[in-house]
């Protein structure tokens, strides 16, 4: 008989299966027959685990999200320079979580508006974690915060070939992203935040200690020739 450690190794094998085939052919396109074949079982075992093809996406939502939201983030102790160093050169085990938001996000289905709300909520979660612990400005309207800080993540991923023709480059590149991480917590440190902790631990972890550059025209040249004069 199959013991348990290897009925969860099939578990985690199959659910990791239609997270790469459901981001690479969507979800109607893609059999339970295809995704047995890729993770290497029979079809029987994914109906044991799972039940059917909808159960077994749900999985793969609540999976997916948890990997970018969960706890052993400490989004609330803020970020190190060892640990942003780490998620930038980590890609490879994000791609396949990115690709599946993507596509699964722009499906048009109920399951796409609760895969959403799921990203909405764990936002929400984040958010309600941090205001508790002091880092929050107080906000006009909380629920409208919390919508636009999910919307600010997720439109790196569905928007991602519209951004990449913007910017020139990949976003969610290692160069994207580390383009992209500075600027981004700098717009949340002087939006919500109510300290600079995320955003010093974000200089650190790209090299940017420098002062912030101006964006106002440089008036040095104006206010020598006014002494010449």
């Amino acid at each position: 008989m199959r013991s348990a450690s290897d009925d969860l190794t099939a578990r985690a094998r199959i659910r990791d299966a239609a997270i790469a085939a459901f981001a690479r052919s969507g979800f109607d396109a893609v059999s339970m027959r295809a995704i047995a074949a890729d993770a290497d079982v029979s079809p029987a075992l994914i109906v044991h685990h799972f039940g059917d093809k909808a159960a077994l996406r749900t999985v793969c939502d609540d999976y997916v999200v948890s990997v970018f939201t969960d706890e052993n983030h400490d989004l609330v102790g803020g970020p190190t320079a060892d640990r942003m160093r780490a998620a930038l050169n980590d890609l490879d085990r994000y791609a396949p979580y990115i690709d599946y938001l993507a596509r699964m996000l722009t499906d048009d289905s109920p399951a796409a508006n609760h895969l959403f709300d799921t990203m909405l909520a764990a936002t929400g979660d984040v958010l309600e974690a941090q205001r508790s612990a002091g880092l929050l400005k107080p906000m006009s309207d909380p629920a409208m915060t919390t919508l636009l800080v999910t919307l600010l993540g997720l439109g790196h991923v569905v928007m991602r070939g519209q951004i990449a023709r913007a910017l020139g480059e990949d976003q969610l590149s290692p160069a994207g992203l580390l383009r992209a991480t500075l600027p981004t917590m700098e717009l949340l440190t002087h939006g919500i935040y109510a300290t600079d902790a995320f955003l010093e631990g974000t200089r650190a972890a790209v090299g940017a200690d420098a002062e912030p550059r101006p964006t106002e025209t440089d008036h040095s040249e104006t206010d020598d020739s006014e002494e010449e004069r």
